[in-house]
């Protein structure tokens, strides 16, 4: 394991030397500067997991340095015992501790460990309050063989370190899929880090995946760590890979290749062991090929491809998982579901996959009321088998009125153009309805009534 950098700053060269060999002792690894010019040009190129520092230097003293470097390091304070005072009010001002000059070698260690040691809970814990805020995917559910295939690839390849690529459609669970992995791995200590390759712009994408430094652009006001670097003995999950720019898809190659990536407007080349596990519900192998994305790149993802099939080809496992969505949502007033509704849930094809399962359960439940069973009319979609399958079909490329107009004309005719019927089908108002067919020119004629 790559050793921990402490940078010592004090002026006497002596005493800075012997400081460094005895921090060293202790199996760290120390840079030195005499003045705070000279440190802020080491940590221009190096990230130290914390700073020693004189109180007074040549060009500058603690109490300002402090303003500048509080929030990025721990930072010790060295002073003579008749600053002691002054001490005192450096840690007031952000300083992790302070040591007396000359320094103790047992209190050196004790100090420099609790210090570190403090450090890093404080940045646990900063990232855990971060993680508990976003929604966490819940267990895997399912009865088909498609799925434990799955699962034994998910059982393979988790204790490993092997970068891992999931493709499926929109829905299918890619990220449970994602956190089941890392469940299984030995970083599972730690939590799995999620960011999503289509949520942000470009640039904004690059500063939350490799941090940014402070004046990188308008607005960063301080740095900022990526989550990379959180991700640092866990596992990082970039889904929607399909979806980044090819000036991020480098920098990520030279992550998975070096181990080493740069904040945005920094120079410092910084590591992470952090396992990389993508998903995407593009067809990549396809991209390479056209050269919309790295070939390179694809390679080093694809190293390990697990796909999870869609809902519509394992239905063995939607009454497992509305089952269990029924139980999770409504866990204060328990309910059940109608045998029709179930056979409702089964006929459809999902193109949603899971998330409109669940999406469909939770209006369902709210439309039930409490306690109430689900039936039928709570079910706000198509089902195949009763309602017959909805094919749209066009000459060229519809834009979105086109395929709005399409479906509602065929909706329409399905229920003879009743108006009521059609809404609740479609989940929106009647007048709505009267909206749309106004808006496109339909008459009763068009649906035989």
């Amino acid at each position: 394991m790559k050793k921990k950098t402490l940078l010592i700053v004090d002026d006497d060269l002596v005493f800075s030397s012997l400081l460094r060999r005895q921090i060293e002792s202790m199996g760290f690894s120390t840079l030195g500067a005499g003045s705070w010019a000279e440190a802020q040009e080491r940590l221009s190129e190096i990230e130290p997991c914390a700073i020693i520092l004189d109180f007074k230097l040549p060009d500058s003293d603690a109490s300002r340095i402090l303003g500048e470097i509080r929030n990025q390091y721990p930072v010790i304070i060295l002073t003579g015992y008749g600053s002691i005072p002054n001490a005192v009010s450096a840690i007031r001002e952000g300083a992790a501790d302070f040591l007396t000059k000359p320094v103790n070698i047992d209190e050196l260690e004790l100090t420099v460990r609790r210090v570190l040691e403090t450090a890093e809970l404080r940045e646990s814990n900063r990232f855990y309050r971060t993680q508990l805020a976003s929604h966490r995917p819940g267990p895997m559910v399912f009865e088909s063989q498609a799925m434990r295939n799955v699962q034994e690839m998910i059982d393979a390849v988790g204790p490993t370190d092997t970068t891992v690529l999931i493709l499926g459609e929109s829905g299918t669970g890619k990220e449970m899929v994602a956190q089941a992995i890392h469940e299984r791995s030995p970083r599972a200590q730690r939590e799995l880090v999620p960011i999503d390759g289509s949520g942000l712009q470009e640039n904004l994408f690059e500063s939350e995946l490799f941090g940014h430094e402070r004046g990188a652009f308008t607005g960063a006001d301080r740095q900022k760590k990526g989550l990379i670097e959180e991700a640092a003995g866990s596992t990082l999950f970039l889904d929607e890979i399909g979806d980044i720019g090819s000036a991020i898809q480098a920098k990520l190659l030279r992550v998975l290749e070096t181990s080493s990536f740069r904040r945005l407007g920094g120079n410092k080349t910084l590591s992470s062991d952090a396992r990389i596990v993508t998903a995407t519900n593009r067809d990549i192998e396809a991209m390479s090929r056209g050269g919309t994305f790295r070939s390179d790149l694809y390679f080093r993802l694809s190293r390990f491809v697990i796909t999870i099939p869609p809902l519509r080809e394992r239905r063995e496992d939607i009454e497992p998982l509305a089952r269990h969505f029924l139980a999770l949502l409504t866990r204060n007033a328990p309910t059940s579901m109608s045998a029709e509704a179930l056979k409702m849930l089964l006929a459809y094809d999902w193109p949603g996959n899971v998330r409109e399962l669940r999406n469909a359960i939770e209006r369902a439940i709210i439309l039930a009321r409490p306690g109430n069973p689900v039936r039928v009319e709570h079910l706000s979609f198509i089902p195949r088998n009763q309602a017959g399958e909805v094919v749209l079909r066009f000459g060229q490329d519809p834009n979105l009125e086109q395929i709005e107009r399409e479906y509602l004309r065929q909706v329409m005719a399905k229920h003879g153009g009743n108006r009521v019927k059609t809404a609740a089908v479609l989940g929106i108002s009647e007048r709505h309805i009267y909206r749309l067919i106004e808006k496109y020119g339909f008459s009763d004629k068009v649906f035989g009534s």
